[in-house]
């Protein structure tokens, strides 16, 4: 294997979430939160990129690309849209996603909760209730029909940002604001208990019906770099932001590592440098080996668990700027690699522009979609990584 190979066997894709492409997704917290009088949202989700009825148009952009891997979520508010009620209908629905992956050579790798929940769920008090773990079993254990050989499950997307949005949510605890320095509180510790009981219940109900799957769950990593004097917010942020999470997954199958930009810190906190530096959509650093970098921290943490990339990319209109990043993420990956991390794919966000919680604008995705026929467009950069995957060489795409 050449420095610029990757293994035999390695998953390259793209990923998406339901919330994000699906539209109408009614029963969900986020769709109240979005159609609130005097919403905090720019604009509600609405129809989205319709890949509720388009799905299978997007599965042929995934086959079509060459990618062997597609990352998409299960949205429990369609599932169960009342506490204890699942709906056949959506259980079919999810499942012939699963088979349309199958039938085009495609590894699903499934996430059962990406940010939203069933309205119903938040009126519990969403992840401050006490029942949260027991709920999110039980919708977790009705998904066994659809799962039955699917062989790599994200239980939860970003619990730490999940925890983190709870802070503002409810208030949070301020015992463990004190001297805490970052663009970030920590997260709410209730809710960080939370997400990690259902985590692990989850797990332990998905190990049961199905001996053979891979489960883990996937962490918002955040790239934490020191100048001279920062070193101890830095590691404070760390610590807190990152770590407890990524401690759980060494009792995991995998851990998904999500990575975009960096934070670095100096003795007075968060350094932001000369405003003219390059900022992506979302007004984060351009800053190409994030990927590389989370993958070293989450391995200091987790140790030989296998890694999976499952998110990595940038919002921009320049489609020359997402090759670019994409190139220096994957040179950072194998560098990674190359010193010893096992890191058994890389998906890439998004496969789709989409809705990027609550607005838009910051356009992710490899292929772009017409807001009035919903009709999708592969650009280049799609190419240029699917060149990438059919190869598992970074060099395949320069040079033919």
């Amino acid at each position: 294997m050449t420095s610029d190979q990757f293994p035999a066997g390695f998953l390259f894709g793209a990923s998406t979430a339901a919330h994000q492409i699906e539209g109408g997704n009614v029963n969900s917290d986020f769709w109240r939160i979005e159609h609130q009088p005097n919403s905090p949202m720019k604009e509600p989700s609405g129809d989205a990129a319709d890949s509720y009825h388009r799905w299978r148009d997007d599965l042929d952009l995934v086959a079509d690309l060459g990618f062997n891997a597609y990352r998409f979520s299960i949205e429990w508010a369609r599932i169960e849209p009342e506490p204890g009620v699942f709906s056949r209908a959506e259980l079919l629905h999810y499942g012939r996603i699963v088979d349309g992956c199958r039938a085009r050579g495609i590894e699903p790798v499934i996430t059962l909760h990406h940010f939203t929940s069933p309205h119903w769920l938040t009126g519990e008090g969403g992840w401050g209730a006490d029942t949260v773990a027991d709920r999110f079993a039980a919708y977790v254990h009705a998904l066994r029909p659809i799962l039955d050989g699917v062989r790599w499950v994200v239980t939860i997307n970003e619990p730490n940002m999940v925890a983190i949005m709870g802070r503002f949510i409810t208030g949070g605890s301020s015992d463990d604001l004190e001297g805490f320095v970052g663009p970030l509180p920590p997260p709410d510790p209730a809710m960080r208990d939370a997400t990690i009981a259902a985590h692990r219940a989850a797990r332990d109900v998905l190990h049961r019906d199905h001996p053979d799957m891979k489960v883990g769950w996937s962490i918002a990593n955040q790239v934490v770099h020191a100048r001279p004097g920062g070193e101890q917010l830095a590691a404070r942020y760390s610590a807190t932001v990152n770590d407890p999470f990524l401690e759980v997954s060494r009792d995991d199958d995998f851990v998904g590592v999500q990575s975009y930009t960096r934070t670095v810190f100096g003795p007075d906190g968060e350094i932001r440098d000369d405003p003219e530096d390059e900022r992506t959509l979302t007004g984060w650093e351009y800053y190409p080996p994030a990927a590389g970098d989370a993958v070293r921290q989450a391995r200091d943490v987790v140790g030989d668990v296998p890694i999976l990339i499952t998110e990595n990319g940038i919002a921009t209109d320049d489609d020359d700027r997402r090759i670019a990043y994409t190139q220096g993420a994957l040179d950072s990956l194998l560098a990674a690699m190359a010193d010893g991390a096992d890191v058994r794919g890389y998906l890439h966000w998004s496969l789709l522009d989409n809705y990027e919680w609550g607005s838009y604008r910051p356009t992710f995705g490899l292929v772009s979609w017409d807001p009035n026929t919903f009709d999708r467009t592969a650009k280049p950069s799609a190419r240029w990584l699917g060149q990438v995957a059919r190869a598992r060489r970074l060099t395949a795409a320069a040079s033919s």
